[in-house]
């Protein structure tokens, strides 16, 4: 990594520094299957809600479509108990029927409703697992990264890398090593300007370095990260070198 340090004239005014993502997602899938499509590459735009990949979907379809059914079986049988019990309590009222009937036509309908909501219940279950059959972006962003191609076999517990990594850009971080006392000039929100290529655009302090980065001969070193907006269309990359100029 390229070490990045005051400029000797300037120590006060200008860092040097470099270009970083706020955050980067990592996406993989949670179940075992095959990769049906691929929708992206990497350094492509995305939208919040686009589709990024789809496994197969077939044996998920399946199950949604049991569950289903067996939730039409368990409403059928709900509605045919709540007569049964409608009808019990009428003749009860009417002497007809001793307690116990009423109670066990009772007992038949709470044992009714209660397989309708676990149907519901596996159903919702199902319509789950149908959904984590696709990578969805979950922002406005930029593919970082694709880790994987149509027809790979997936295995929950043998992913060690991700399959597609994205990152917003409408924001992005400059950041720059400093040393401790440096460090201390600045605070959380302090408004600074980034001057990228030939553009300058306004930022603030977004954090401050806790942990060293490493040592070096003048001390130990920590980062310092400025946010700023990024323009319409813009394609900043990680590791752009930038100056970050305060006040």
């Amino acid at each position: 990594m390229l070490l990045l340090t005051l400029a000797p004239a300037q120590a006060a005014e200008v860092l040097k520094g470099w270009l970083e993502w706020v955050h980067e997602v990592e996406m993989r899938v949670v179940e075992n299957g095959v990769v049906e499509d691929v929708a992206v590459s990497a350094g492509e735009q995305v939208k919040e809600g686009d589709l990024l990949l789809r496994m197969d979907q077939r044996e998920a379809k399946a199950h949604l479509l049991e569950t289903r059914a067996r939730v039409a079986r368990a409403r059928v049988a709900s509605e045919k108990a709540q007569r049964e019990s409608d009808r019990s309590q009428e003749l009860f009222d009417r002497g007809l029927i001793a307690i116990e009937e009423l109670k066990d036509a009772e007992l038949l309908l709470a044992a009714a409703n209660a397989e309708e909501a676990a149907a519901k219940a596996a159903e919702a279950a199902a319509d789950v697992a149908l959904e984590r059959t696709e990578l969805r972006a979950p922002f406005d962003g930029i593919v970082v990264a694709r880790n994987v191609w149509k027809g790979a076999v997936i295995y929950k517990t043998l992913q060690q890398e991700p399959l597609i990594v994205v990152a917003p850009n409408d924001r992005m971080l400059a950041r720059a090593l400093v040393t401790a006392n440096v460090l201390r000039r600045y605070q959380t929100g302090d408004k600074v300007r980034v001057k990228v290529g030939d553009s300058t655009r306004a930022g603030s302090v977004y954090s401050l370095g806790v942990q060293s980065v490493r040592v070096e001969l003048e001390g130990a070193v920590y980062y310092l990260d400025i946010i700023f907006d990024t323009k319409a269309n813009e394609v900043l990359r990680p590791s752009e070198t930038v100056q970050i100029l305060f006040p």
